[in-house]
């Protein structure tokens, strides 16, 4: 069922706009979460530094 359903979506024009834009969704997913998950843990390192200095 999976692969006729790709490869259906893979001789449409259509389904290429749609895998596409699941790509770059995913993408988009990734980098923001890779991003907020850096910025955390930089904010509890101030954190944490700013309490020592108490």
């Amino acid at each position: 069922m999976f692969l006729s359903t790709w490869v259906r979506l893979r001789h449409s024009d259509e389904g290429a706009t749609l895998v596409e834009y699941g790509i770059a969704v995913t993408l988009a997913v990734a980098v923001g979460v890779t991003a907020l998950g850096l910025l955390g843990t930089a904010i509890i390192g101030e954190l944490n530094e700013a309490e020592a200095l108490m």
